[in-house]
């Protein structure tokens, strides 16, 4: 309501996981019709469809919107090549059904890698509702060393997982919190079970 009562603004709303929701029914902004040609909409192929080198996005949007950035797109991006075109229309058009089996493997992962991590002194995550990674608290190691290495913060933790470990992290700060590292799970449940407990003996190594 608020949206609607300012001529000039609008909404950009990312929806690239909308088939990866663990909980309930995710709503689209753009479901609201009396703000509905306030909104754009921006979604693709890499998440819900398991497509990500295929490197294809669409969007919905008013078409004012669609048409100036199709004038920009024409002058800063190379053409999607056919084959990933009509992949991306296929994945699309076809019964969303078909993706629930990935995403309950999804949620089955995400479960492994929480009970994995409560295995861990120090670590502490939330239960995320979709996607595919966990946005673990890492406070518990700031200030603790390793030989001559001492964790500042989670990029330091995430250098030390990396060299101790062979475990490559994202540290939080990138996405906000950087008291938190990114784990994502979209990887086999062995690699998955062998990453955590290469974690668990090289952070007890931090004293």
């Amino acid at each position: 309501k608020l949206i609607a009562e300012h001529e000039n603004i609008f909404i950009i709303s990312d929806e690239i996981y909308e088939h990866i929701h663990f909980k309930g029914k995710p709503a689209s902004i753009a479901g609201f019709d009396f703000i509905y040609d306030k909104v754009i909409t921006i979604n693709g192929v890499s998440k819900g469809y398991a497509m990500t080198g295929w490197r294809i996005g669409y969007m919905g949007a008013p078409l004012f919107i669609a048409s100036a950035c199709d004038k920009m797109q024409g002058q800063i991006t190379s053409g999607t090549s056919s084959i990933a075109q009509k992949a991306a229309k296929a994945a699309v058009n076809m019964n969303s059904s078909a993706t629930h089996q990935m995403r309950d493997e999804f949620k089955r992962r995400r479960d492994l890698v929480l009970a994995k991590m409560k295995e861990i002194q120090g670590l502490k995550a939330n239960v995320p509702e979709g996607a595919f990674y966990v946005f673990p608290d890492v406070t518990h190691y700031f200030g603790k060393k390793f030989a001559d290495k001492k964790i500042k913060n989670a990029t330091d933790l995430c250098m030390f997982l990396l060299t101790e470990a062979h475990v490559a992290l994202v540290t939080g700060e990138a996405f906000g919190d950087s008291n938190c590292i990114r784990f994502s799970y979209a990887a086999s449940e062995a690699k998955l079970i062998e990453a955590l407990d290469r974690m668990k003996k090289a952070l007890a190594l931090l004293k």
